[in-house]
């Protein structure tokens, strides 16, 4: 059985292999690790690349010492702007990011990547300012990502079926279909008058999947895992969405047809995947 991880984080000095092993012994079969944040070398250096082909290369390392599929998504992390800004300025901040949604693309054209993210906005309260820019560099982000013919991930606030006709409003204008656009960390808002079209990952807590999947099978799960040693198992572990499909096709309340949908049918719909036991 193919279990799919939609979304998922690793870093050198958290638990890295280890957790990527964790999620293979519990029956995991395939997961997006997604960019981290490494502000600091952002800061550094003014540039993503080098954030991008270290994430790359983890991949790489994953695959050769574990031995399951691992996809790799890549972007500016929305956050990023407001150090940026507070150490070169607005103007150079927001070049900064464009350019790393530039070299997001170049690696999704050249198959290194499969989408662009996670982008978008801070979960915070900002500035109108800093929420006008935010929108300005997540348009230039779908653009870019239309461009190229991949999806794009989103990190915003809390998701509401407002935000979600929003986002794919912002995407429409710049010809990005809906159904390339990927909130992550979404509540389960499965049906298309709560999500217009979008394509939500929820977080896989089993209240939240049993409540999607009386609504259809059109979602994926995540698990958001930060690779934080301070913060053990946050956001949640990476054994969780191979153990909880398990659990619920034990329970009978997710069908081995519906977990196909979940974890094969929509990862290769969306990003135009092959997924292979």
């Amino acid at each position: 059985m193919i279990l799919f991880d939609n979304h998922l984080h690793l870093r050198r000095e958290g638990r890295f292999l280890d957790a990527a092993r964790e999620f293979h012994n519990a029956g995991g079969t395939h997961f997006i690790l997604c960019q981290y944040p490494m502000i600091e070398t952002v800061l550094k250096e003014k540039s993503y690349q080098s954030c991008y082909q270290e994430t790359i290369q983890m991949a790489k390392e994953i695959r050769d010492s574990v031995g399951i599929g691992v996809f790799v998504v890549v972007g500016p992390y929305p956050v990023d702007l407001l150090s940026l800004q507070e150490k070169f300025g607005r103007e150079i901040a927001i070049s900064i990011m464009k350019k790393g949604m530039d070299e997001a693309a170049v690696l999704c054209n050249e198959h290194k990547c499969i989408a662009i993210g996670e982008i978008g906005r801070p979960h915070f309260t900002v500035t109108q300012q800093i929420l006008q820019d935010s929108n300005d560099i997540l348009t230039y982000g779908m653009q870019k990502a239309k461009d190229v013919g991949v999806p794009v991930v989103l990190h915003t606030e809390n998701t509401t079926p407002m935000q979600c006709k929003e986002l794919v409003e912002m995407g429409n204008n710049v010809g990005l279909k809906s159904e390339k656009i990927v909130k992550h960390f979404a509540p389960p808002l499965i049906s298309k008058d709560e999500n217009f079209g979008l394509m939500p990952s929820v977080l896989a807590k089993k209240r939240n999947i049993i409540e999607g999947l009386r609504k259809g099978t059109r979602f994926f799960m995540e698990t958001d895992y930060i690779d934080d040693l301070r913060r053990p198992g946050a956001v949640l572990a990476p054994k969780t969405v191979p153990k909880l499909t398990k659990k619920l096709i034990e329970e009978n309340i997710m069908s081995e047809q519906q977990a196909y949908m979940i974890h094969v049918e929509n990862p290769q719909n969306v990003y135009d995947i092959q997924l292979e036991a």
